[in-house]
């Protein structure tokens, strides 16, 4: 599964079968196909290392010689492709955290991000329920989650990173795990996530769990990155 969300071919052809929109994107081995599928996608550009956690090595460039310099530094092409995508300008991102018994999917949360579309789900500050998504958009949402959780066959905890742009909702990303904002749903929608997601492991439904709805939440949670300052003396 993990293997499935990685793989940008198997992903990508994984959407098409599901009809499921997603920005424009290449996969380079060398870099002359870096250079040429940034030009043929157009600037600005996503670029990162395959089968990386916590967007280590992520950056937007917006022009070849960005694009030049990034790989100097991040790339020592060994035969691990390098994943190059469209960067939806001025969009809203969405988080989904949800659960999947491998037949059925719960959702835990949708978490809108304040800032815009590319600051990094652990960095950015969210809201739950999202504050500025029309319920047509949200209910999108849902439905693509539902198909790719059992399309991917996600036994326990799985995050969808989503971006809504001029109306299109489009699919960033699918981690077929927890992500760090489990705690932060867990505590807003009073269900434990990743109690859940340990019990499907080991042979549990999500009927048996008596967690087969999405919850409905009482007010507003705000999740805001602390960043430790007091380790970065000097800087």
């Amino acid at each position: 599964t993990i293997d499935l969300a990685e793989d940008r071919e198997r992903f990508n052809a994984l959407m098409r079968e599901l009809d499921i929109q997603q920005p424009d994107g290449a996969t380079v081995l060398t870099r002359e196909e870096a250079i040429e599928s940034a030009k043929t996608i157009g600037y600005p550009v996503l670029v990162r290392p395959s089968y990386v956690l916590g967007g280590r090595g992520m950056a937007i460039v917006f022009d070849e010689a960005m694009l030049l310099n990034w790989l100097e530094t991040h790339v020592e092409w060994s035969g691990h492709p390098v994943l190059i995508d469209q960067f939806l300008d001025d969009a809203f991102e969405v988080d989904v955290d949800a659960l999947c018994d491998g037949q059925q999917v719960t959702i835990g949360g949708i978490m809108q991000h304040i800032e815009e579309a590319g600051v990094h789900s652990g960095d950015s500050a969210c809201m739950l329920p999202p504050y500025k998504i029309s319920a047509f958009h949200l209910e999108i949402i849902r439905e693509y989650t539902q198909r790719i959780g059992k399309a991917m066959q996600v036994k326990g905890l799985f995050n969808i990173q989503f971006a809504i742009k001029e109306d299109v909702v489009y699919v960033l990303e699918v981690n077929p795990r927890a992500s760090r904002t489990v705690p932060f749903v867990s505590k807003a929608v009073g269900h434990p996530l990743a109690s859940y997601a340990a019990q499907i492991a080991t042979g549990a439904t999500l009927k048996d769990l008596g967690f087969t709805e999405e919850p409905r939440i009482n007010g507003f949670f705000v999740k805001e990155a602390v960043l430790p300052f007091q380790k970065f003396p000097g800087v």
